[in-house]
């Protein structure tokens, strides 16, 4: 996921990242997936425990009160965001067959590619409902309507928690940029017909300038949106980001404040990235547009 490759570029950790197209092969039948020389780790927040016990740590310079936000912000992305997103990749209809399906289709074999997609649309809906349609939300209506109001709601607490730093907690970035990035990036990149809730992202500069900054350094896309390595590297990092919508995301566990106090890899900060007397960044290269 898109969360996943975030924190490990913060972090520097040495991964070498392979695609896959049959995500029911691969080991434990999840993605994303980490395997290393005695240990196979599946879900964001397992992934990330890993690398912190190796000491790929972004959170070591965070203080008790940062970290406590820190689990309280991702609770928010996935109560008040992650049903706005299920429902704008998977079950508005015009996004889904224009957007969603063929894209998935497009990597699934046949005959799968017929059923899947389809299945993966069921699924999030059950589970908008199945977390949402509780009373006093008894219609999908009421449901879809309820559901965008929240996710705008977080939308705009992520901006203001924001302002006008760099990252959440200063210049350096944490697992609360990893996470953020991971719910962000899809729904601020991919084009779609229906745009309610990306409008509603576009209207809120700091995020989008959060986004572009970390896709342009960390990912090192170009102005073009484009990698030097051809559009097979776009859509790897395409396939990287939109993960994000077919796979739950969990919990980040309690951070050991034993890893915290004895870092030995420092995050990769953005020595280029300078704020001018007035608040406006200096020195940055081209961002993408938006």
């Amino acid at each position: 996921s898109a969360t996943f490759q975030a924190y490990a570029k913060f972090t520097g950790a040495p991964l070498t990242v392979n695609a896959i197209n049959k995500s029911w092969k691969a080991p434990k039948g999840e993605v994303p997936v980490l395997i290393s020389e005695d240990a196979v780790i599946s879900q964001p927040a397992k992934i990330l425990n890993f690398l912190r016990k190796q000491k790929y740590n972004a959170d070591y310079e965070l203080s008790a009160k940062q970290g406590a936000d820190t689990l309280a912000y991702i609770a928010l992305l996935e109560e008040k965001l992650l049903p706005a997103l299920l429902h704008t990749f998977w079950v508005e209809a015009e996004n889904y067959c224009s957007v969603t399906k063929p894209w998935f289709a497009s990597r699934i074999p046949f005959p799968l590619s017929l059923y899947l997609p389809g299945r993966m649309s069921r699924e999030a809906l059950n589970r908008i409902l199945l977390t949402r349609g509780g009373p006093p939300l008894y219609s999908l209506t009421e449901v879809e309507a309820q559901i965008y109001r929240d996710a705008k709601e977080c939308l705009n607490l992520l901006s203001k928690r924001l302002g006008t730093s760099q990252f959440f907690f200063g210049n350096t970035p944490s697992t609360l940029d990893a996470f953020v990035f991971g719910f962000l990036a899809p729904l601020y990149k991919v084009c779609f017909p229906r745009v309610q809730l990306q409008e509603h992202l576009k209207q809120l500069p700091n995020l989008c300038r959060f986004c572009d900054d970390i896709l342009s350094f960390y990912f090192r896309l170009g102005v073009s949106g484009h990698s030097p390595a051809g559009q097979d590297s776009v859509d790897a990092n395409l396939q990287k980001l939109t993960q994000l919508v077919n796979k739950e995301s969990n919990l980040i566990e309690k951070m050991d404040d034993n890893l915290r106090k004895s870092p030995q890899h420092p995050p990769r900060k953005l020595t280029t990235l300078k704020l001018a007397a007035g608040g406006e960044e200096s020195n940055l290269p081209s961002r993408l547009s938006p």
